[in-house]
């Protein structure tokens, strides 16, 4: 069965907003947090301390959603973005153009439950991205066209004329 790509609408954001110094460094802050973790499981001998207090992601460490792989690709006349988004569909997805940047957002929520005999299974997973690019100089962002297909996010960014001009060498004289 073939599955046709979905159009994305793209949002252009024209209201400035500036992120707070804690959400521009949260990143850093949970790398700080994993390092402390980390030095403390190894001061208490690690997995193998019946003691250690059990933390949940250390039993379930793929429940939440991360930031999903992401290409980027530049071409003659376009920039190209290609997110992996599996187990998403174009209804959980959001591209929008912001202050320079092009933010791509997402949410997952999975529900699974299963119903035996001798057993009942019930799963749920959710979490969400966002993930933030800067728009490359001599972008035409009017342009930006975006598809969907088969949890593959596909981001065209035209270039401008400008910038779509072959570069020229320059001679280097010797002194």
């Amino acid at each position: 069965m073939a599955e046709t790509a979905t159009k994305l609408p793209i949002k252009t954001d024209t209201k400035s907003t500036t992120p707070t110094r804690a959400a521009s460094w949260h990143p850093f802050v949970d790398l700080r947090r994993e390092v402390d973790k980390l030095f403390e499981d190894f001061g208490r001998g690690g997995l193998t301390n019946p003691f250690r207090p059990m933390n949940v992601e250390t039993l379930l460490p793929n429940v939440g959603w991360s930031n999903p792989a992401v290409d980027i690709a530049e071409k003659d006349k376009t920039f190209e973005i290609t997110a992996e988004l599996p187990g998403l569909d174009a209804a959980n997805v959001q591209l929008t153009v912001r202050n320079g940047n092009i933010v791509l957002k997402g949410e997952k929520q999975e529900d699974k439950e299963e119903k035996s005999k001798d057993y009942y299974l019930q799963e749920r997973r959710y979490g969400s991205f966002e993930r933030s690019f800067a728009l490359p100089d001599g972008v035409d962002s009017s342009k930006i066209d975006a598809t969907f297909r088969n949890g593959v996010l596909k981001v065209i960014l035209p270039k401008t004329i400008e910038a779509q001009k072959p570069e020229t060498k320059v001679e280097i004289k010797a002194a």
